[in-house]
């Protein structure tokens, strides 16, 4: 007599995961010219904007300005990206502290000073979403 797992199981594979949802980044305003996008993905306020605290993290290449993540749980995030113009692998910024190179947060809130997780943070639902960055220069 055959066990009926061995039928059931194929069917729950076949069975998409519910709680996936795919994330589509739109980046704007890339100055033409070369560098290469980052584009950072954080779960989390704490270590918010720093890239060594981003959960993901994606490099596209000069003329590319899309990304798609398809394995996402629905719940809150916050994107940065910015335009590695000179090509060093990092946000060049002025003391330490202001960017010199293009950058955007999701939302596009208006910024002085540090930007906060709160001002960026977004829902994905499970349904997915896409967000637009604006590019600052």
């Amino acid at each position: 007599m055959l066990n009926p797992c061995y039928f059931a199981l194929p069917l729950m594979l076949c069975v998409p995961a519910a709680d996936a949802a795919s994330l589509d980044i739109t980046l704007e305003g890339a100055r033409p010219g070369g560098g290469a996008l980052t584009v950072l993905l954080f779960e989390r306020a704490e270590g918010f904007p720093r890239e060594t605290r981003a959960a993901q993290r994606h490099v596209l290449p000069a003329g590319q300005s899309t990304l798609t993540l398809d394995t996402l749980k629905p719940g809150r995030y916050a994107v940065m990206a910015y335009h590695d113009e000179d090509g060093n692998g990092e946000l060049n910024r002025f003391l330490g502290m202001i960017p010199q190179e293009g950058w955007g947060l999701s939302n596009n809130p208006a910024v002085s000073g540090k930007p906060a997780f709160k001002d960026a943070a977004f829902t994905l639902p499970e349904a997915g979403a896409a967000v637009n960055l604006k590019l600052n220069y």
